[in-house]
C-alpha cells in the first residue's frame, strides 16, 4: 500500500491516532464526494468556496467562468488546498463535552495549472459530471464551442495530502457510566429519492441506466 508522505504541511496533529496517509483510503473518501470546499485568499481575506470536482488518478478538477475569482487567485498563487468531509453519524454521550461525530474527511494539498489542451479539457468536464453521476456524461449534450471556450478548468494534482476518520462509538467518563442518561450513535447518511422528471421532457424519454444505478446505489 502507497502513502503519502507526513510533512509538516499534512501532519494530522490533533487527533492523530485517526490520521490516515494510504493513498487508496483517501482516494475512497474523495471517490465518495461531489463536493469540496477549496480555500484561497483574496485581498488578505480569506474566503472557503463549495464547489464540484471530478478525480482521475492523482489529479483533481476544478471549473468554472473564465473570471471565476476562485481559480483564477488560485491560478495566480500556484497551489491549493481542499478538503471534503462525510458525516457518518452524531456522537451523543453522557456528558456534554464528549458529544462528537463519526466521519471521514481529507485534506488535498498540491499544485495547480489552467487546463488549455481542449482534449484533457473535455476529458476533465466529463470526469466532473461523471463524478457527479456515474457515466452521466454519455446521456448528456456536449458543451457548444461557446461553452467550452467560457468555462475555466483547473488541474490540481495531488502532492501531499491526509485521511481523518472517526468511526466508533461514545468515549465517556468511566465514572458517568452508572448516570441514569441516554447515550449512543444516530447513524447517518445521505440517500437518493426517486428521480423527478423534468415538466418539460418529450412522453418517449426515459430515464437513463445511469441515473436509476445512481438513485439504487444510493437508497
Amino acid at each position: 500500500m502507497s502513502e503519502y508522505q507526513v510533512t509538516p504541511l499534512n501532519k494530522v496533529i490533533r487527533g492523530s491516532k485517526r490520521a490516515n496517509y494510504n493513498v487508496e483510503e483517501i482516494n475512497r473518501i474523495l471517490d465518495d464526494a461531489f463536493l469540496c470546499h477549496v480555500g484561497y485568499v483574496w485581498q488578505n481575506n480569506a474566503i472557503v468556496i463549495p464547489t464540484a470536482y471530478g478525480r482521475e488518478g492523482d489529479t483533481i478538477y476544478i471549473h468554472g467562468s473564465l473570471k471565476n475569482r476562485m481559480i483564477t487567485n488560485l491560478l495566480d498563487a500556484g497551489n491549493a488546498s481542499i478538503s471534503v468531509t462525510h458525516l457518518d453519524g452524531l456522537v451523543l454521550a453522557r456528558s456534554a463535552f464528549h458529544h462528537s461525530a463519526n466521519y471521514r474527511s481529507v485534506n488535498v494539498f498540491g499544485k495547480v495549472r489552467k487546463v488549455d489542451d481542449p482534449i484533457e479539457k473535455m476529458d476533465a468536464l466529463a470526469c466532473i459530471l461523471n463524478h457527479m453521476v456515474p457515466e452521466h456524461w454519455d446521456n448528456v449534450r456536449r458543451p457548444n464551442d461557446k461553452e467550452f471556450n467560457a468555462t475555466l478548468v483547473m488541474a490540481i494534482k495531488i502532492e501531499a495530502a491526509s485521511a481523518k476518520v472517526r468511526a466508533e462509538g461514545v468515549v465517556d467518563e468511566k465514572e458517568d457510566h452508572s448516570l441514569p442518561i441516554w447515550a449512543g450513535v444516530i447513524p447517518i447518511r445521505q440517500v437518493a429519492s426517486d428521480p423527478i422528471t423534468d415538466a418539460d421532457l418529450q412522453d418517449d424519454i426515459e430515464i437513463p441506466d445511469a441515473v436509476l444505478k445512481y438513485v439504487k446505489s444510493k437508497g
